[in-house]
This record gives structure tokens, C-alpha cells and sequence, in this order.
């Protein structure tokens, strides 16, 4: 089990990863990783199904509704959008816990298909079940303050002219799969040691979501666009082997494969 003393203290001894090493290992994993990538996607868009369902569907009903009853009179739209107005609040406020409850659920799937990256890079048997290893109340309850907390870093860093967005998107990046890993820190240890690391790697794991991304969405595209459904999730595979290479897993030493 790592703790957040010894996580603080590989970071601080981290070795030097080569751009070019990390970037090729991230393909060849990829290699295993893509069909469990795709799943990762595939169950996200599922569990969106019903908050798009609840944003568009009765807005679709009662227009249609309203339009066979009094075939689209004027007044009768106009009491239509009265009473609509009155359930506004109530709509909003639903479409908000709706966003944080799918947001949570998506947040645990990510960490289990970190969790299955590390299992194939092990040549460990997965199975489907393992994406939803952390669908669980302690868990969610963690992960749903770790989103908050992730809300608030990212609108005080809005708020600050956008600029330290682009700073602070490479430690966020780590907080998924700190969490992953060790589940049993708190969520200010996750916090810290993701930021630990991203400001030791900061300009390495910058470069590698860049290039990653775009080279993920362009093989997509060229695969008729149905093809980013299998490649997106290739961006969280070179962020996974700085990981691997600066804090191991367990307390075992993390072994540098990386040339430095």
C-alpha cells in the first residue's frame, strides 16, 4: 500500500522519462488496452442515455402535446410557456444532481479501466465486471468529493484569466488514477500527490496529452469517425506509464523501463 509520504518521496527521486520511450510503450499497451477502451466509451455514452432523455424528451412531449390539442395557437403556446416557467427551477435543479450522479458513475468506470490498464500491462486476466470494481457506495462517496474538489480548482483557475487552466489540466489528470491505485487515501492526499507529480513532469505529461489527444482524434476521424469510439481512450496511456515509472504500485520500487 502506498502512502502519501512514500509517493512524495518517488516523486522527489523521480528519474528522467524520455519523451519518444513513453510515447512508443503507450502505443504498444494500447495494443492490449484498445477493446476494454472502447467498452470505457461505449459504457459512458450508455450512462448519458438518461440525462440526455431527461433534457430533451419532455420538452419534445409537451411540444408535440401542445401542437395536436390546439394546433400551435398563439395563446395557447404562450400559456404553455407560463406554466413551463414555473417548473424551471425544479428542472434545473434536477438536471444538476442528474450531471453530478453520471459524473461520479463516469469517474468510477475511468478508474477501473485504470485499473484493467494495469492488470493487461501485467498480463493479468480482465473481465467486463472489473470496470465497475469502484461502482461502489465508499468509493462513489470519495470520488464525488474529488469531483468537487476538481470543480472548485477548475473554476478558481478560470477565474483566473483561463491561464492557469492549462497549468493545473496536467495534475487533474492524476486524480483519477491516484485514486485508482489507492483507493485508501484521503482525498487531499490524492490532491497532493497529483500535483506532486504533475509539477515534477509537468512539461513531459503536458506534451504526451497534446500529442496523444490529437493523434487520437485523427486516427478516429480517418476511421470514418466512429472510429474515436475506439481510440479516445488512448490519451489515458501515457499519463498511466509516467505513473508507472515515478510512483510503482504497491510498495514495491517502481522499475523504470524508460531510457533515461
Amino acid at each position: 500500500m502506498n502512502t502519501i509520504t512514500s509517493i512524495l518521496e518517488r516523486v522527489k527521486t523521480a528519474p528522467s522519462l524520455d519523451f519518444g520511450e513513453i510515447f512508443s510503450n503507450s502505443i504498444e499497451l494500447f495494443k492490449k488496452t484498445w477493446v476494454q477502451g472502447f467498452l470505457l466509451q461505449l459504457f459512458s455514452v450508455l450512462i448519458m442515455l438518461p440525462f440526455i432523455i431527461l433534457i430533451y424528451v419532455p420538452f419534445v412531449m409537451a411540444m408535440i402535446a401542445q401542437v395536436q390539442t390546439d394546433g400551435g395557437n398563439p395563446d395557447s403556446m404562450e400559456a404553455f410557456n407560463a406554466v413551463f416557467a414555473g417548473f424551471s427551477l425544479l428542472f434545473i435543479v434536477l438536471i444538476f444532481v442528474g450531471m453530478l450522479v453520471l459524473s461520479v458513475v463516469t469517474l468510477a468506470l475511468q478508474s477501473g479501466f485504470y485499473r484493467i490498464m494495469k492488470m493487461l500491462d501485467h498480463d493479468e486476466q480482465v473481465t467486463t465486471a472489473d470496470f465497475f470494481h469502484f461502482v461502489k457506495g465508499n468509493h462513489l462517496s470519495k470520488l464525488f468529493v474529488l469531483m468537487l474538489a476538481s470543480l472548485v480548482i477548475s473554476t478558481i483557475a478560470a477565474l483566473l484569466c483561463f491561464i492557469p487552466i492549462i497549468y493545473v489540466m496536467v495534475p487533474m489528470s492524476f486524480f483519477t488514477m491516484f485514486f485508482a491505485f489507492n483507493p485508501e487515501l484521503s482525498v487531499s492526499d490524492i490532491i497532493k500527490g497529483s500535483f506532486a507529480l504533475g509539477n515534477k513532469k509537468w512539461l513531459l505529461v503536458f506534451g504526451l496529452i497534446i500529442v496523444s489527444s490529437l493523434l487520437a482524434e485523427i486516427v478516429g476521424l480517418l476511421l470514418c469517425g466512429v472510429g474515436v469510439f475506439f481510440t479516445a481512450a488512448f490519451v489515458y496511456h501515457p499519463t498511466y506509464l509516467v505513473y508507472k515509472n515515478v510512483i510503482g504500485f504497491n510498495d514495491d520500487k517502481p522499475v523504470n523501463h524508460i531510457v533515461e
